[in-house]
């Protein structure tokens, strides 16, 4: 058993003059002092990447630059999915008792410390070197082809995609570090430039600095823990080309051993984080998990179904795509924001006394997914 004693999160946006390790050491700091412990408390650390600071030791030399002296230390390179993959490593590692507080931590300056082109060309990775690199694709034509795929077989326009970026809008509108608050409506989201077919600017995330940490711990240190029921993974393909559909990526497969591994149904769940790097990602993940009929996540989200108030409050922060995209602190923000929501901390953002969350990343073009079910303490 695990719980999640403690989470930091900045705000994302623009934060010029902070590097990665900066942006990490704000989170991990801010985490820290929810959980009640010092830096000499923490003895295992887990990392991601950085896209500014592409170091090939990056959790030694964060925890060098942080002052402490973990027993375990690990980083993580698993995409979008990195953030979910590194909080289940942790309770891997606290289950083994190879240690007893875990700092999970991610920050980036990918907003203000990297250029575009750099972005794209590093990027392309996602991409298989011989039979897509050399085609230009990006990653937002990526996830166009697959939404015009997708909604051609189930029957999604433009406008169910448009629901989903309002419904984002308007749940980070009630956060003070959301990076983008004012309102949008649907119309805004149909004429906002189009970047690839059918996906618009406001169907995509942003980029961002920010940082994001948690603490995982093998004893509930505080009246705020979490504990961390079930987790599970799926690995079908990385290159979009070789994906067996494109309409099952995986994430029926790893939400429901989540859940399994949990022992609780998909009914019990009363609050979700789900990935939305796009809305078209949010779309088929809420589909194939089973969290919304195919082809009808967005007449819910219109509905009012996954609004704070409704029957299963969805990303109360604004997720990826208006609290903010910062590499791999992007989901990260979804693990927060669910233990504020699960602990009643999340202020104006309350949405009920939720007891079960699920949440889900993933990495690539749908390529890796990460489950994980969050109970109240």
């Amino acid at each position: 058993m695990s719980w999640i004693s403690g989470v930091g999160l900045t705000r994302y946006g623009k934060h010029p003059g902070r590097s990665t390790l900066d942006l990490m050491s704000d989170a991990a700091g801010l985490a820290l002092a929810d959980a009640g412990l010092e830096r000499s408390d923490v003895d295992g650390l887990i990392c991601g990447y950085s896209m500014t600071m592409p170091h090939l030791m990056l959790s030694t030399l964060f925890a060098e630059h942080f002052g402490i002296r973990p027993s375990y230390a690990h980083a993580i390179q698993l995409g979008g999915a990195t953030g979910f993959a590194m909080a289940m490593a942790a309770h891997l590692v606290i289950e083994s008792r190879a240690a007893r507080n875990v700092l999970v931590v991610a920050g980036e300056n990918r907003l203000t410390g990297q250029s575009r082109d750099s972005a794209i060309q590093t990027l392309a990775q996602v991409g298989h070197v011989d039979y897509e690199v050399p085609l230009g694709a990006t990653i937002p034509a990526y996830y166009g082809l697959v939404a015009s795929r997708y909604m051609y077989r189930y029957g999604l326009d433009e406008r169910d995609l448009a629901h989903l970026a309002v419904l984002m809008r308007s749940h980070a509108q009630a956060h003070p570090g959301a990076q983008f608050r004012t309102g949008i409506d649907v119309d805004a989201v149909l004429s906002s430039r189009p970047i690839a077919s059918p996906l618009k600017l406001l169907d995509c995330c942003p980029v961002s600095d920010g940082g994001a940490a948690f603490v995982i711990s093998r004893d509930p240190l505080n009246e705020h823990r979490v504990r961390i029921r079930g987790a599970a993974q799926a690995h079908t393909h990385q290159h979009v080309s070789a994906a067996p559909t494109l309409s099952e990526f995986g994430a029926g497969i790893s939400s429901t051993g989540a859940l399994q591994a949990a022992d609780v149904q998909l009914e019990d769940i009363d609050y979700l984080a789900i990935y939305d790097s796009f809305t078209i990602t949010l779309a088929i993940l809420l589909e194939e998990i089973g969290l919304a009929p195919r082809g009808q996540s967005g007449e819910l989200a219109c509905s009012g179904y996954f609004s704070r108030g409704g029957k299963l409050p969805l990303n109360t922060h604004g997720g990826l795509l208006s609290y903010g995209h910062c590499g791999v602190g992007g989901a990260m923000a979804h693990l927060a924001e669910a233990h504020l929501q699960l602990t009643g901390r999340a202020s104006e953002r309350q949405a009920g006394t939720p007891r079960l969350a699920l949440l889900h990343g993933d990495g690539g073009v749908l390529s890796s997914h990460v489950s994980m079910v969050l109970e109240a303490g």
